[in-house]
Parts: C-alpha cells; sequence; structure tokens
C-alpha cells in the first residue's frame, strides 16, 4: 500500500488538468504559463494556474523565473523513498504496480479493487474522466475496474460522478 506521501501524489496526477499541466512541463520547458495554457493543455490560464499552484504545494512544479518548471525527480524521490514491499496476496497480480490480470475469484479481486481504490481520497468527488484516467494508470481495462469498484461498493456513481465510498484506511 502506497504512503501517504505517495497516494497525494498519486491523487494529484489523478485529476486531468492537472497531470496534462504537469505533462505540459516536462515536454515544454521554458514555454511561458500562458501559451502552455492554450497550446499545450486545453485548459484557460485560470485552469493552468490553479493546476500550477496544485503541482506546486505537490512539490511536483517550481516557479523558474517568469514562468514555471517541471520537477519529474520529486518522482524519483518518491519511488527511491518507498520501502520494498513485503510479498503479499497482491504480488500474483501487480508487476511495476500495473496489474497484470484482474482476478476472476472475487476474493482476490476484492484485495486488487480495495488496493485500486487507494488512489481516490474519500469524501472527493471525481468526474469520469478523471477516474479512468486514474485506472488507466493500473490496467487498460479501466472500465472493468469502475465497474468492479462501484459493484463492490468500493466507489458510488451518480450523474458522472464517483466518489470512494468503501475500502481500507
Amino acid at each position: 500500500m502506497p504512503d501517504k506521501e505517495t497516494s497525494r501524489v498519486l491523487g494529484l496526477l489523478s485529476r486531468d488538468d492537472t497531470l496534462r499541466t504537469f505533462a505540459a512541463l516536462v515536454l515544454h520547458p521554458g514555454e511561458p504559463p500562458e501559451h502552455v495554457a492554450k497550446r499545450v493543455t486545453g485548459l484557460t490560464p485560470e485552469q493552468a494556474e490553479q493546476a500550477l499552484a496544485r503541482l506546486a504545494r505537490g512539490g511536483l512544479a517550481v516557479r523558474d523565473g517568469d514562468g514555471w518548471r517541471a520537477r519529474p525527480e520529486a518522482l524519483r524521490d518518491l519511488l527511491r523513498a518507498a520501502p520494498p514491499e513485503p510479498a503479499g496476496p497482491l504480488d500474483r497480480f501487480l508487476v511495476d504496480g500495473r496489474l497484470v490480470s484482474i482476478p476472476s475469484k472475487r476474493a482476490k479481486r476484492l484485495v486488487v479493487l480495495d488496493h485500486v481504490c487507494q488512489v481516490f481520497e474519500p469524501g472527493v468527488r471525481y468526474p469520469e474522466k478523471d477516474v479512468n484516467t486514474a485506472l488507466r494508470a493500473f490496467h487498460d481495462d479501466y472500465a472493468a475496474l469502475r465497474r468492479y469498484l462501484v459493484e463492490e461498493g468500493f466507489m458510488t456513481r451518480e450523474d458522472g460522478v464517483y466518489w470512494r465510498s468503501g475500502g481500507g484506511v
């Protein structure tokens, strides 16, 4: 299970606007923020500024003169600082944090779903596209994961909005 800092960064990058802004900073270093907002991310300047502020609070971006610079080394630092995970029931299904397969047996699938739902902060509401982005990091069949999370009570869905309603704390 990821530690608190890792979960926070994953939660930050699970937001579509923040992820696109971080990617734009990585792919277009030195580009003025207003150009990145319009041409690269498709966000309004206000949305891009909010995403940049979240990235800065999370340590993934810093002001650099008149612009911003991504800090991808913060991700590498998190990986280095993470203690090795002990062998457990997830090892057969996870390789480098991605699901090799979704277990067909319910008991094993519940263990996997509990692990997956940890990227969603309790009390936060997520649009479906943000849920899809977060789940795509685990498995290409994110729709099946999303369906299982709802069916098994790990997440609740209403009017295209999802929130975590179960899982370990």
